[in-house]
C-alpha cells in the first residue's frame, strides 16, 4: 500500500506541476503569422489563446503588451495604446506584489509569482505608444511617453538597490537549518539614454520648429552611442532633422523579433569540507564544467538541479532596407536600436539577483527533501519509491521562468530623406544578405509637407 500511494503521489506531483512551467507553445502560430506580415490574423490567434485562458492572471502583463504590439502591427492604434496602456500600469502593480510574494517562490519556483514584466519589455510600452501617437499626430501625448521611458531608465539603478536590500533579508523557511543567507550586491545598470527615444523626440521638437531643442536631442541621441558602447556597437547613424530648402521624410522600421528567454539547466554540488556550492553546467559540451561558485556553510555533500533563464536571440533574415521614391532608389536605413542588446544589457542587471535567488531556493528544497527521504527511507521498495517520488517532486518543481514578450521587434532602422514637398509613392524593400528581396512594402501617395513631421513607419518580423 505505501508502494502504491508513493507512486500516486509521484504522478500527482507530475500532473499538478506541470503549471509550474512556462507555456509558450501557442506562441508558435502567432509568430507565425507575424513574419508572414500577417498582422491581423496574428491579432486574431493572440485573442483567440487569451479567450482559451492562455494567459493566467498572474501574466496578464504578457496578454497586454503582446496585444499591444499585434494591434500596433495591424494598425489599430487606439487599441494598441489602450493594451500598452494597460501593461504599463500593470507592470507597476505587479512589481510590489511580486516583491511581496517572493517567499512562495522559494518553495516551487518564481513560475509562481505574477510577471511584472522585464524592465526592456516596460521601456518600449512607452516606445510604441509614443509610435502610435506621433500616427495619430497627437506630438504632445507622443512627448508624454518619450519623457515616461527616460525616467524609467534613470531609476533602475534605484529599484535593484531596492531588490538587493530585500534579498540581503535572508531566504528560506523559518527553521534555521533551512535558511540561506546569500549577501547580493546589485549591479551596475549600464543603460540610461535609449537612443530612439531621442531619434523620436527630435523630429517631433523639429516638426513643431523647436530647432534648439530638437539639437540638445540629436546630441544625447550621440552622447547615447558614445557612451553605452555595451549597448550601441554599431554606427551612429546620420539623421537630419532640419533642411535649409527642403522637407525631411524621415522612415522607420521594425525589423525581426526581439531575443526570447530559454533555459539554462545547471546542477549544484556541495563541499561541506570547503563550505563551498559549486554550479556546474549539464549539458554534453560542458558537463561538470564551474558555472560558478559561492562559499557558505553546508553540513552534507548534495547534489540538485536548478534551472535560470537566459536571454536568447532570434535571428532574422533581414540583412539591409532599401529604399525608393517614384521608382528612384534614394538609399538604404540605418541601425538605431538593436533591441536584443537593450533585453540582454538590462537582463543582466537581473541576472544575477536570479541566480542567487535560485541556488538559494534550489539549496533549501533540497535540504528539505534530504530531511523528507530520511523520515520516508523504511526499507524495501516502498521506502524506494517514497524517496524516488520526492525526488521527482523536487526535480520538477525547478523550472526557469521563461515568460517574456514574444512580439517585440528585434531591430529598428530608421532613415532622413531631404525631398520637396509633394505626393510620392514609398518603396521599401527587405533584402537578405545574398541581395534577395525578401519582404517589400509600396506606401501609395503619401503626402510630403512642407512643415510639419513626416514620419513612414514599416514593419517586416521575418
Amino acid at each position: 500500500m505505501a508502494a502504491a500511494l508513493a507512486l500516486a503521489f509521484c504522478l500527482m506531483v507530475f500532473i499538478g506541476c506541470s503549471s509550474l512551467a512556462t507555456q509558450k507553445g501557442f506562441y508558435e502560430p502567432i509568430t507565425a503569422e507575424l513574419r508572414a506580415s500577417n498582422f491581423e490574423a496574428a491579432l486574431d490567434s493572440l485573442e483567440a489563446a487569451r479567450l482559451k485562458n492562455k494567459f493566467a492572471d498572474k501574466d496578464r502583463f504578457l496578454y497586454f503588451i503582446d496585444a499591444g504590439l499585434a494591434n500596433h502591427f495591424a494598425n489599430r492604434l487606439d487599441s494598441s495604446n489602450i493594451k500598452l496602456t494597460l501593461a504599463e500600469d500593470a507592470a507597476e502593480e505587479l512589481f510590489t506584489k511580486s516583491i511581496s510574494r517572493a517567499a512562495a517562490s522559494m518553495l516551487l519556483n518564481d513560475n509562481v509569482l505574477v510577471y511584472a514584466g522585464e524592465d526592456y519589455e516596460i521601456l518600449y510600452t512607452n516606445l510604441f505608444k509614443a509610435l502610435n501617437y506621433i500616427a495619430l499626430n497627437e506630438f504632445d501625448d507622443a512627448f508624454v511617453e518619450i519623457r515616461r521611458a527616460n525616467e524609467k531608465l534613470e531609476l533602475l539603478e534605484y529599484k535593484y538597490r531596492q531588490a538587493a536590500d530585500n534579498l540581503n533579508e535572508g531566504m528560506g523557511d523559518e527553521d534555521d537549518s533551512n535558511r540561506v543567507e546569500i549577501e547580493y550586491e546589485a549591479k551596475d545598470v549600464r543603460f540610461n539614454n535609449d537612443a530612439f527615444a531621442r531619434y523620436l523626440s527630435m523630429h517631433i521638437y523639429a516638426a513643431d520648429g523647436k530647432y534648439d531643442d530638437a539639437r540638445i536631442d540629436h546630441e544625447l541621441m550621440q552622447r547615447a552611442f558614445r557612451e553605452q558602447p555595451q549597448i550601441y556597437d554599431f554606427a551612429l547613424p546620420k539623421v537630419k532633422y532640419r533642411s535649409k530648402n527642403k522637407s525631411i521624410l524621415s522612415i522607420v522600421s521594425l525589423v525581426g523579433l526581439s531575443p526570447v528567454k530559454e533555459a539554462l539547466n545547471l546542477r549544484i554540488r556541495t563541499d561541506k569540507d570547503l563550505d563551498l556550492v559549486q554550479v556546474l553546467y549539464t549539458d554534453p559540451e560542458r558537463k561538470d564544467s564551474e558555472y560558478g561558485h559561492l562559499p557558505m556553510p553546508i553540513s552534507q555533500d548534495y547534489y540538485f538541479k536548478l534551472s535560470i533563464p537566459e536571454i536568447t536571440p532570434r535571428p532574422s533574415i533581414i540583412n539591409q532596407i532599401q529604399i525608393s521614391i517614384d521608382g528612384q532608389s534614394v538609399g538604404r536605413l540605418q541601425l538605431i536600436e538593436n533591441i536584443g542588446r537593450v533585453a540582454t544589457e538590462t537582463f543582466e542587471a537581473k541576472k544575477s539577483l536570479i541566480y542567487l535567488r535560485t541556488v538559494a531556493r534550489a539549496i533549501v528544497k533540497g535540504l528539505a527533501a534530504h530531511k523528507a527521504k530520511k523520515k520516508a527511507d523504511s526499507g524495501g521498495a516502498g521506502g524506494w519509491l517514497k524517496k524516488l517520488a520526492i525526488d521527482v517532486a523536487t526535480d520538477i518543481t525547478e523550472n526557469a521562468d521563461l515568460r517574456c514578450s514574444r512580439l517585440l521587434p528585434g531591430r529598428i532602422y530608421i532613415g532622413d530623406f531631404e525631398i520637396d514637398p509633394g505626393v510620392y509613392d514609398i518603396t521599401i524593400e527587405y533584402l537578405d544578405g545574398n541581395g534577395n528581396v525578401v519582404n517589400s512594402e509600396v506606401i501609395e501617395d503619401y503626402k510630403v509637407l512642407k512643415r510639419g513631421l513626416n514620419l513612414v513607419e514599416s514593419i517586416a518580423l521575418n
